[in-house]
């Protein structure tokens, strides 16, 4: 049995005493390093004996190594480093291979070996100043690049592709970073044996660093800042252990520090405007005010883009917008500095610009991109907050603040911009006056003069623009009209488009509707609309419902059919105003095309009421459509004409069921108001649409119900004419005007239209006072025939002829302008449609016009009565 086992006779005391010396050695073997050390340089003859003596129990089996290995292990010496040694000697290796590199001018080694260098003395700097050799190296490198430079412009010699990227790249690099070691880098030019004989400084330890316990030591770092807490006696320190203070004169660093790191990951952005709010408290000049504000608000629009939120926070926009009015006032009142895009950086971190007198420094940024940012910000926070709560009121109260910033912006830009047209500063002035449109364009008069005049008394008295001078609040037409024209003039493209569609929407918002109509027709939008993005898409069908709603209102029925068939024809109104998305089951819609779908929604405050949409939609088709249906009650020819297909489903879907109650909603309203008029009873007609309690949505409903009570009157005679004209053969205007409540010279103007456009075939015997019918020659069993077999026959020999054309691929028109027109009798290959513009019928008559002779017979009978 193994003696571990198995002992002498006190095996349990022999053991345990074994382990306790065991533990004891590892105790010891866990000495810090410097006593190791010290102990390896001990005689060797000392340690025999002591291990020799110490060799009790179980530790006397952990030596079992021969004689020649333990006095080769003796012969090593261990020497420990410290960390700051460590990096030293990393940092000399590498500026050996940037000198290597320097004497056969390999740009490319230097370049990577640069970059290296930088990254190990920032760590070098944690634990004390940077070493002279760093400074040798960094000035005898600045030198060589100065060197190079004059060389490349006397010699025709270049570069090969890798060298010039990396002496590129150490060129832009080595002039900035040599600034921060300048004073060190002047000392070693003026001295350099000197100086490199020098002693590097040592970094004094703490007075009294208190002991960090091992847990401790895991604990997260404390982030970096560089302010001093004065108030509770505690310094936030940075790197090195230095304790950092906010100074005038250390604004610029900071700055440009923050500027660098944007865009870069694990970037604490909160910490960074923390940074920047105490750099406001300690700034002393317009230079610097202004640089610090132009970087804070960019920070806070970066927290919004790196986040998860889809839009800004409120707290954060309204410390933007504050800012941002800031910043306008320190450009007002210091009108030496200019902040303009495309301006030059200032380099020079250690002192800052001072203009002369009359001369003006231009710092780079764009002021209109952050009141356009805020704006979008606004817009998007509305569009996800609920339309029905207390919440987007007070959130819709910010605009007036950001309507105030957009009037500063535009008279700041003003004051920029120059009257050349060529002015490249002249599009942010074009912006921002768009901008300033997009918010009143949709608001009626009343509110808009109250925008107006909160925002004349937010702007300093100082303040005026040319362009909308001040006093001009109460004219708001005059205000819209004056935007416009300036767009007009100095913009085209999108943004006049733009300009041109909320001109024609402000018209007929405020029931200029021949003003608004011109307006629309002589732009040409229609036809080219289509060249233009979404959004500008989406206002030109907003303001082509508008026209269309103003018509309504005018009591032009026909008109107001005719512009909102296009749009709610289609049944896809939410779509085409951006008002909704209609999320179908077998759609393909892409996750991205929907978020973009999203974003372009309007915010709930521009919305159209679609309900009130659809129901002026309904009702001028049912006063369109239902006189048509009586007309071609007694003329088969003109079944086929349509005016609105989606007022016809709905009648028909009516007619279908088997039983009909009350109307429940809007559509069902128009619905039961149509089957009324068509069965002559105007009264309940007119009853039935003027209990819809949507039209009490519109401005001026007494108005309204009034123009509508009247149409109703007009339709339903002219209904009853078409209707029972074939039964009559004359009927007393007086007797008609007490039927339908009308004046007897209203009933003889709307009967003397309708015989002059040739929908009723009567004339006025004004002797008598009546209508005298035409009656007109019915047609025969076997006539009807021949007019079907006419129709007929005409239509199967167009499908024939389009039938030859695609399989011939065209080879029979070529064939037919060969022969001449001899074939088909001259006719061409169309035959009849060429030769008389239109469907031929029998008797020579050309295919008659929409409400032809209507009841009398139709085109043949036209014929047999000449």
């Amino acid at each position: 049995m193994s003696r571990f086992f198995y002992g002498g006779g006190s095996d349990s005391d022999s053991s345990s005493e074994s382990e306790e010396e065991l533990y004891s050695d590892r105790e010891e073997e866990e000495k810090s390093e410097d006593e190791e050390s010290s102990e390896a340089e001990a005689s060797s003859g000392e340690e025999d004996s002591d291990d020799e003596a110490g060799e009790k129990g179980a530790s006397r089996f952990l030596r079992n190594v021969s004689e020649s290995e333990e006095s080769e292990d003796e012969e090593k010496v261990t020497v420990v480093k410290s960390a700051k040694d460590k990096r030293v000697d990393e940092l000399e290796g590498t500026i050996k291979l940037i000198e290597n590199a320097e004497k056969i001018l390999d740009w490319a080694v230097i370049s990577a070996e640069f970059d290296k260098l930088n990254r190990q003395i920032v760590k070098v700097l944690q634990s004390g100043p940077a070493p002279r050799i760093y400074i040798k190296t960094v000035a005898d490198l600045e030198d060589l690049v100065n060197e190079t430079i004059s060389k490349q412009k006397s010699s025709k010699k270049k570069m090969n592709a890798s060298n010039s990227k990396g002496f590129n790249a150490v060129k832009q690099r080595i002039k900035k970073n040599n600034k921060e070691y300048l004073t060190k880098i002047e000392e070693y030019q003026k001295n350099k044996d000197a100086f490199m004989s020098g002693v590097d400084e040592v970094a004094k330890p703490a007075a009294s660093a208190p002991k960090v316990s091992k847990a401790d030591r895991f604990q997260p770092s404390v982030p970096i800042e560089t302010a001093v807490d004065d108030d509770d006696g505690f310094a936030t320190v940075g790197r090195g252990g230095k304790t950092l203070q906010y100074t005038p004169e250390s604004i610029l660093k900071h700055l440009r520090v923050i500027v660098e790191s944007r865009g870069k990951k694990n970037t604490d952005r909160h910490e960074q405007i923390r940074t920047m709010e105490k750099l406001l408290e300690v700034s002393q000049t317009p230079y610097q005010r202004i640089r610090v504000y132009l970087t804070l608000i960019s920070t806070r629009f970066d927290i919004t883009s790196s986040s998860s939120a889809n839009y800004m926070s409120l707290e954060q926009w309204k410390l933007a917008e504050q800012e941002l009015s800031t910043l306008l006032s320190v450009l007002e009142t210091n009108r030496d500095f200019v902040v303009t895009e495309g301006a030059e950086e200032w380099e020079d971190d250690e002192k800052q610009p001072q203009p002369a007198a009359g001369e003006t420094v231009h710092i780079p940024g764009n002021i209109v991109s952050y009141v356009e940012r805020l704006d979008d910000e606004l817009t998007r926070s509305l569009q996800h907050i609920d339309p029905h709560t207390a919440e987007y009121i007070d959130r819709l109260s910010d605009e007036k603040a950001l309507y105030t910033n957009l009037v500063r912006t535009e008279i700041y830009a003003e004051s920029l911009t120059s009257s050349e047209k060529t002015d490249p500063r002249q599009d942010s002035l074009n912006r921002v006056i768009m901008r300033r449109l997009e918010h009143i364009y949709f608001k009626p008069s009343q509110v808009v003069t109250i925008l107006e005049e909160g925002t004349a008394k937010a702007l300093p008295e100082h303040l005026s623009s040319n362009i909308t001078p001040r006093g001009n609040a109460a004219d708001v037409a005059a205000l819209v009209q004056t935007l416009c024209n300036y767009l007009f003039r100095n913009s085209d493209g999108i943004i006049r488009a733009r300009a041109m569609l909320c001109q024609i929407y402000f018209l007929a918002l405020h029931d200029q509707y021949y003003r608004s109509r011109d307006l629309m027709l002589m732009s040409h939008l229609t036809e080219n609309i289509a060249n233009f993005d979404v959004s500008t898409q989406i206002l030109f069908n907003r303001t082509l419902v508008q026209i269309g709603l103003c018509a309504f209102r005018a009591g032009l029925v026909y008109e107001a059919q005719t512009t909102l068939g296009e749009v709610c024809g289609s049944g896809r109104q939410k779509e085409l105003l951006a008002q909704g998305i209609i999320l179908q089951r077998y759609s393909t819609v892409s996750p991205e095309q929907e978020r973009l779908e999203r974003q372009r929604q309007l915010p709930f405050h521009m919305h159209i009421n679609l309900e009130l949409l659809e129901c002026i939609y309904l009702t001028s088709s049912m006063f369109l459509e239902v006189p048509l249906m009586a007309q071609t009650s007694s003329s088969p020819e003109m079944k086929r004409r349509v005016i609105s297909k989606t007022f016809r489903r709905m009648l028909d879907y009516n007619e279908r069921q088997v039983f009909t109650g009350p109307a429940e909603n809007t559509r069902d309203g128009v619905i039961m108001s149509a089957k009324f008029l068509a069965a002559g009873d105007w009264k309940k007609a007119a009853e039935m649409l003027g209990s819809i309690k949507i039209w009490d949505l519109m401005p001026q409903p007494d108005k309204i119900k009034e123009m509508l009570s009247q149409q109703i009157q007009e339709e339903g005679l002219r209904t009853y004419l078409f209707t029972y004209a074939p039964f009559y053969d004359s009927v007393s205007i007086a007797s008609l005007a007490t039927m339908f409540e009308l004046p007897e010279k209203k009933i003889g103007a709307i009967i003397s239209r309708m015989i002059s456009h040739e929908e009723l075939g009567a004339a006025l015997d004004q002797v008598n006072n009546a209508i005298v019918f035409r009656k007109g020659v019915e047609l025969s069993r076997l006539q009807s025939q021949i007019v079907t077999l006419a129709d007929k026959s005409m239509n199967l020999l167009e499908g024939n002829e389009k039938t030859l054309e695609q399989r011939t691929q065209g080879m029979a028109n070529a064939f037919q302008r060969d022969q001449g027109a001899g074939a088909r009798g001259g006719r061409g290959p169309r035959g009849a449609r060429q030769a008389g513009g239109g469907p031929r019928f029998p008797g020579g008559q050309q295919g008659r016009r929409p409400g032809g002779q209507q009841f009398s017979g139709g085109a043949l009978g036209g014929a047999i009565k000449a």
